[in-house]
């Protein structure tokens, strides 16, 4: 039997804990709210301006799956590459200049071999690369994009 002087008490705590479940759905502090599964998108083309260093990277050929993984400090977007042959490496994720208010362009560069290697299957040739950003630093992004040199994949939120 529930004694009526704890009911009172109980029952505002039910009410105050749905109603804030119905705000913390919809909220930005939500992290299943972050963003989605990624999606095809069109490359950004962006001019190299003067005296803007060289890394000597190239873009990795494909983009083949992408993900923005929240986690307690931020989120870490993993990125997946297609290389044409076996033996490239030193791969990053490289933030392009903003263009566009809420959209991160990055580049998915990596280190072609010294010389050549053999061109084997598609799934030895896929190079997984990741980045940490902070929430202060994910504040103002609705779209993330990786890019390649023939394709590119974001998401959004």
């Amino acid at each position: 039997m529930i004694r009526p002087s704890l009911l009172r008490p109980g029952l505002v705590l039910c009410l105050t804990l749905s109603l804030a479940a119905c705000g913390f759905g919809q909220s930005r502090l939500n992290p299943l709210n972050w963003f989605g599964s990624s999606q095809p998108a069109a490359r950004v083309e962006q001019p190299l301006t003067p005296g803007q260093p060289q890394d000597g990277r190239e873009r990795v050929s494909q983009v083949l799956s992408m993900a923005v993984e929240p986690i307690g400090s931020g989120a870490i977007i993993r990125a997946t590459g297609l290389t044409p042959s076996q033996g490239w490496w030193k791969a990053s994720l490289v933030e392009l200049p903003q263009t566009e208010p809420g959209v991160l362009v990055l580049d998915f560069r990596i280190m072609a071999p010294p010389k050549a290697e053999a061109v084997n299957s598609p799934r030895s040739r896929e190079v997984t690369v990741a980045l940490h950003l902070s929430r202060t630093r994910l504040a103002d992004i609705r779209t993330i994009v990786v890019q390649g040199a023939n394709d590119a994949r974001s998401a959004g939120r």
